[in-house]
This record gives C-alpha cells, structure tokens and sequence, in this order.
C-alpha cells in the first residue's frame, strides 16, 4: 500500500492523476491477487505511514547555487533587527504587490443572518488595477507605502527617498529586495549613490553585475540584500501582504478607484496605528527539527514532543513579546 500510495497512477496503467482509497484497493486486489482488501484498512495503513495521496501543495524549486548562504544571510539579519534598531541600523524588506484589481459588484451584497452567511454577488465588473510598492520594517513592524498605477524605475527610486525620508534619524539601512530589474536600475544607484555620499559614475554601472555589486557595498549607509532566486517567500513584507490580502482585498467591493484609494490608505494607517507588530521569524535555512518531516513537525509541536515545547522559548519571548493592542483614543466631546 505505500508503494503503490508513494508511485505515480501511470507507473500502474491508471488514467487518473491521482491515487484514492479506492483506486488503491482495487490496485491491490488486481495486481497483488488479493481476495479483497477494505477501504478502512487502506485508510489505516496509510495513517500509520501519515501518507496523504490525495493531497498535494505547490512548491518552489530554487536553482541558486548559493540559495543556502544567501538565505542564511537574510535569516542572520532577521535575527539580529533588534539589536541592530537599538545601534541605529534599520533593517527593512520591500517589494511590489501588482495589479490589484479593483472590483465592483453586479449586485450589492447581503450582509450576514443568523444562521446564513454574507452573499456576494459572482458577477464582478472591473473598474482599473493598482500597484502598492511597500516596506514593511522589520524590528518594529511599521509599513511605508506608495500607491500608483505603475511600479517603473522611476517609481521605486522615488519610494526608497520617501523611505528615506521618514527614517531620516537612522544610521544605517538594510534593503532584503528580490532579483526584479527596478531593484538595481541606474536610476536607484544615482539615488543610493547621493545618499550615501558617494560619487556617481554611470560608465562603471553599465551591466547588471555592476550595479548590484555597487548597490550591495556593505560599507554604504544603504545596503541592497538580493535574495535567493525562486526565493522571494523569505521577504517578510511578503507576510504583511498576506495579511493585506486577508484583510483588505479577499472580498472588496468597490465604486471606483477612487473610493479603493482612499480606503487602502485609511486601511494602512490604521494598521501602522493599532495593529503594526514585528513577525516572529522561525526560519533559519534549515528545518525547524531535524530528521523529521515537515508534515509531522506542526503535530509535534503541538503534542509537545519536538526539540521545543507549545510555548515559544524564553529569547523568543524576550524578542518578540505578545503583539501589544492599542486602545483607540476616544474623541472629545464637540460642546467641552
């Protein structure tokens, strides 16, 4: 049964794409001479060996041959944030989150009952997309955004100026950025290059090479980390967009652009207000517990028989304490 649960259907001469109980059974039966064989103790068999057949998830294969290094080196940076925010070096991660549709309802939606759930209408009208180029800071869990219809050279440049800007007390910079060409155009080294109070010269900046080697000098204020190819789910802006799209975009209904607009930023704002908290990084470029598969590793950890226990540990505790609810202030009365 686990040979056959752990083997594709076309080894076997079967046209589906995947294995069931009963395909297993009757394979089992037809090709093992079996009188019978149950579905209950197919089942069994493969709960024992936690082998799931009929389930399957989407993975990336990253050909880096430095994926490792590199992504340790991200990881290094996560862990020490903290202590690198208290020294005055901000480490940040940003990336672009593209063509976010802005939708409208054939219908308006009804809200939800006791004992019935909202009803959205299926019939969507499109009404333009929008680009949200955002960087979300590590120690301290803050976002900064700009929100545009485009996401050229020239709009990243002017994001990291405005990100600038807003840490301008800052010693130092951290950039965690993936392998898209804006992200090492020549018009961002012109900008690092002014930041960082150090000449410009076009002609040594012609190839791609040049200027990720010029935008990745770790004695510059501002430091570019490129990660790993097929690597980008190690930006942990990719987390906050996560929760964005949870939050904001899954089931938004719109009137225009403008009105998405104006409700995106009022969503932002509130979110560096009462919500904004660090991530609690997990990953270190190696599994979570050793020799154990990660199907098993989340089950352990919850029946507590992993290398850690149900609570995080004590330096976690002490890094990343409990996500602190800010109490929103209630206005003054108008006749005080």
């Amino acid at each position: 049964m686990v040979a056959l649960a752990t083997s594709t259907t076309a080894d076997h001469g079967r046209p589906a794409n995947g294995w069931t109980l009963d395909l297993i059974a009757a394979a089992i039966v037809n090709e093992a001479h079996a009188e019978a064989v149950s579905r209950a103790t197919v089942w069994r068999v493969l709960d024992a060996a936690d082998l799931k057949p009929h389930k399957s998830v989407y993975w990336l294969n990253s050909h880096d041959p430095d994926f490792e290094a590199k992504a340790k080196a991200i990881c290094r940076l996560y862990v020490d944030a903290p202590r690198l925010y208290e020294q005055g070096r901000l480490v940040l991660c940003c990336d672009e989150k593209t063509g976010m549709q802005v939708l409208g309802r054939a219908a308006p939606t009804q809200p939800p009952a006791p004992g019935k759930p909202a009803k959205q209408e299926f019939e969507y009208i499109r009404l333009g997309t929008r680009t949200l180029i955002t960087t979300f800071c590590v120690p301290t869990g803050e976002v900064v955004w700009d929100l545009g219809p485009t996401r050229t050279n020239l709009d990243f440049r002017a994001h990291v100026w405005r990100v600038a800007c807003h840490f301008r007390g800052m010693a130092g910079f951290d950039w965690v950025v993936d392998n898209l060409n804006t992200h090492s155009s020549l018009e961002l080294c012109e900008l690092l290059a002014y930041l960082n109070g150090v000449p410009f010269v076009a002609k040594d900046l012609r190839t791609q090479d040049q200027r990720r080697a010029f935008l990745s000098e770790p004695s510059h204020k501002h430091v570019l980390h490129y990660l790993p190819r097929h690597g980008s789910w190690l930006s942990q802006v990719e987390l906050w967009f996560s929760v964005l799209a949870r939050q904001f975009l899954r089931r938004g209904e719109f009137g225009s652009v403008k009105e998405f607009e104006g409700r995106l930023r009022a969503y932002l704002e509130e979110y560096n207000l009462e919500q904004a908290h660090p991530y609690r990084w997990t990953y270190t470029g190696e599994p979570l517990v050793r020799a154990t598969p990660f199907s098993q590793t989340r089950r352990q950890r919850r029946q507590g028989r992993a290398w850690f226990g149900t609570r995080p540990p004590q330096y976690e505790r002490l890094l990343h304490p409990p996500r602190p609810y800010r109490r929103r202030q209630k206005p003054l009365a108008a006749n005080l």
